[in-house]
């Protein structure tokens, strides 16, 4: 981070201003709505923003003595020698101090704000992009309405009651999430805060149920964050323990909850962290601790992600739990190498085939694969390469068959490598892809080079 994001309390303190214009009637009038008083000064201060209550008017060049009892300084002159001055008479103060678009004289960034006071949501860049940041608190203006400022005053108003008759933290966070995500939410939304009051005080009557271990198989999509679902996103911030395999993105682990405990279970080929079987027992285990438990796998879970094995054991010990479905590798790799899975002229059929068994060997159904027109993908296949082409040949597709090898694909990693069945695995040895890798078979690869759009930029 760029500068650490904290909420200051300027209620019925004195902030100063420097500046007597537009840009400075802006800044005290978020200064007053924060419950500050504000000193204004300037050689000429604008009437309106001197006339204001809470303003307290110098007609006059700054100088240090403005500075007296100030807890805050912002300086909105458009002069920067005059900036300059004020951040450094404040800041050898260690006064706090915010140069309007200037971020090198700053100690503080001023960002944009959405007020749903009590809930406040800050943005910056780091005086990167201020009209980016302004941006962003438009399209959240969206998501997050007016009235959940209500919802943060019922919240509240509850929070010491709650806090007393709940003494367990991990419980009063999952009693408060089950009361902001229900019922008595949509209630306090809607105005009927009488009857969100009253399903409130019986949730509190029925403590017993309140922790209730619960597991959320989520599927990650193939790695860039930006194709996780809403569904997914929810879970993540939701979960008390993340349980997350090799195939995860570190971007899309870092969006999960902070405080967060999280259990690295990663699988790599001859080199498991735990066995699949441990990893199911520890699902278990967690759920019936009572904590929610965020089983975080790369693509999809139901898709060469071992989440019918893991969901059969929850099922069988009476655990509850979610699927959320995330894009698969096949589809999201071969959208980003600009590999249409399937096309009028290439491909009327699709086949998706792992190339790790369980038992480590590559026994696939070889005269099935070896269908033309026809795109096959193969998933965990970088091993057996040389095996994959030579049984396709050998099982009649010819050997001139374009194929790729598409390594980390949709991060920033990508990389696409091309050939034949007949020389695809000498360009490997030399290529050297690094895992996790996609194989895609077919006619399908020869449109790479008029559909590729994805271009990530490697260092």
């Amino acid at each position: 981070m760029d500068f650490l994001p904290v909420f200051h309390n300027v209620k019925g303190k004195l902030c100063l201003v420097v500046g007597g214009g537009e840009v400075a009637k802006r800044k005290a009038g978020v200064l007053l709505e924060a419950g500050a008083k504000v000193r204004v000064v300037a050689p000429e201060i604008d009437p309106g923003l001197a006339k204001q209550q809470g303003i307290e008017p110098v007609v006059a060049r700054f100088e240090a003595r403005h500075l007296d009892g100030a807890t805050l300084v912002i300086a909105a002159t458009n002069d920067r020698s005059v900036n300059q001055q004020v951040s450094e008479l404040a800041q050898g103060r260690n006064i706090p101090v915010n140069v309007v678009d200037d971020p090198e004289l700053c100690s503080i960034i001023m960002p944009a704000i959405l007020d749903r006071s009590p809930l406040m949501v800050a943005f910056s860049s780091g005086g990167a992009s201020p009209v980016l940041t302004r941006m962003m608190r438009g399209k959240l203006e969206t998501v997050i309405p007016q009235n959940y400022s209500r919802l943060a005053a019922f919240a509240e108003r509850f929070r010491e009651l709650v806090k007393t008759r709940v003494t367990n933290p991990a419980k009063r966070r999952i009693f408060w999430e089950n009361v902001l995500e229900g019922v008595v939410a949509e209630k306090v939304l809607a105005g009927d805060e009488s009857s969100a009051e009253a399903m409130l005080q019986q949730m509190l009557k029925d403590e017993d149920n309140i922790q209730r271990g619960e597991v959320y198989l989520v599927g990650a999509g193939p790695g860039d964050p930006d194709l996780l679902t809403f569904r997914a996103l929810r879970l993540m911030q939701k979960a008390d323990v993340v349980v997350y395999d090799n195939l995860v993105s570190k971007p899309i682990v870092e969006m999960t909850r902070r405080d967060a405990e999280r259990i690295f279970v990663g699988k790599k080929r001859a080199d498991h962290t735990l066995r699949q079987e441990e990893i199911n027992e520890l699902l278990v285990r967690l759920a019936k601790e009572g904590k929610r438990v965020l089983r975080l796998k790369g693509g999809d879970p139901f898709i060469f992600g071992r989440g019918g094995e893991e969901i059969e054991t929850l099922a069988a010990e009476g655990i509850p739990f979610q699927v959320v479905p995330g894009i698969t590798a096949a589809s999201g790799v071969a959208s980003y190498a600009g590999i249409p899975l399937t096309h009028r002229d290439h491909a009327q059929s699709c086949m998706f085939v792992t190339g790790h068994l369980k038992d480590g060997t590559m026994n696939l159904d070889w005269e099935a694969l070896a269908r033309p027109r026809q795109t096959v993908v193969v998933y965990m296949g970088l091993h057996g390469l040389e095996t994959l082409c030579g049984e396709l040949v050998r099982h009649g597709m010819p050997d001139s068959t374009p194929i790729a090898i598409v390594q980390q694909g949709t991060t920033q990693n990508q990389r696409v490598i091309i050939g034949t069945l007949a020389t695809l695995p000498g360009i490997a040895e030399r290529e050297k892809p690094q895992a996790p890798t996609l194989i895609i078979v077919g006619g399908v690869v020869t449109l790479r080079e008029k559909l590729a759009w994805f271009h990530p930029q490697q260092s």
